[in-house]
């Protein structure tokens, strides 16, 4: 039977009253349980695309309007080409991709090549395409229904961005994947109604040479970061490595112990 098409409804015209951003996957890697990076913002929102979003029912996955990236790498990524293939056909809208120009290069070159998978900025046709390129830039905000996201400056391997996620009234921030990087404290310590912080640890301080030259963070690169935070916030650790996680948080609350870190859970629920 023929699948009807699915009229998207926006935030504000949706029975929720207050902003939420869903865990739909925050692991390092996979494994048992474990997804890989990605957000639902209400319910229409994803930030960063792994594996976690194949969790969602097709009905939600139809309900997706926008997709804010943090970076090119697959494990923020992978679950685009599935979602784009998925609802093809059953919008009446395309979704709007937020990214970097060197991001939506990357994807363009590496993944929408038709080699790949399809060119889905061309498809069903060129003039009404299911995905549309959004092109951002550090410290410009883009406003959905009332919501702002603004990304900020990150340290990572390929141009990324972390997000400041606002609704007003409190402030979440996802940094997304970086190391040691002064701008990013700079920026935060500019938001006055922050509320949430989460940020990554990916490998353990016997890795702390690797995640400098990966640019990522392990404990001892962390609590030297955290350092720089002027505002009080609830911290969360996402991005653990699986085989580490519970090395790399039992080191974060020797080494931070005053700051009550805890590690992200899939399924945890912000409010804003």
């Amino acid at each position: 039977m023929e699948l009807p098409i699915i009229t998207m409804l926006s935030y504000r015209e949706s029975a929720l009253l207050v902003m939420q951003l869903k865990v739909l996957g925050c692991s390092g890697g996979v494994g048992g349980n474990l997804r890989t990076t990605s957000f639902l913002l209400d319910e229409d929102i994803l930030i960063d695309a792994g594996t976690g979003v194949g969790d969602l029912s097709f009905e939600e996955l139809c309900r997706i309007d926008h997709i804010f990236l943090t970076h090119s790498h697959l494990d923020h990524v992978t679950s685009i080409p599935f979602l784009l293939d998925t609802v093809m056909g059953k919008r009446t809208k395309p979704i709007y991709l937020h990214a970097l120009d060197r991001t939506i290069e990357a994807l363009k070159s590496h993944i929408f090549n038709w080699v790949i998978w399809p060119d889905f900025n061309l498809i069903p046709n060129a003039d009404s395409p299911v995905l549309q390129y959004c092109p951002i830039k550090v410290g410009e905000t883009v406003s959905i229904d009332e919501r702002n996201i603004t990304p900020l400056t990150v340290n990572h391997v390929v141009p990324a961005v972390g997000f400041r996620i606002d609704s007003g009234s409190a402030s979440l921030v996802f940094t997304g994947d970086t190391t040691k990087c002064d701008e990013l404290w700079e920026e935060i310590n500019r938001i006055q109604n922050l509320k949430y912080l989460i940020i990554e640890t990916a490998y353990s301080n016997a890795e702390r040479e690797l995640a400098l030259v990966s640019k990522h963070l392990c404990p001892s690169l962390l609590t030297e970061e955290l350092k720089k935070l002027l505002h009080e916030s609830e911290i969360f650790i996402t991005h653990l490595k699986p085989d580490e996680r519970k090395l790399i948080m039992d080191e974060i609350k020797v080494s931070a112990a005053s700051l009550n870190a805890k590690a992200l859970e899939n399924g945890q629920v912000f409010r804003l």
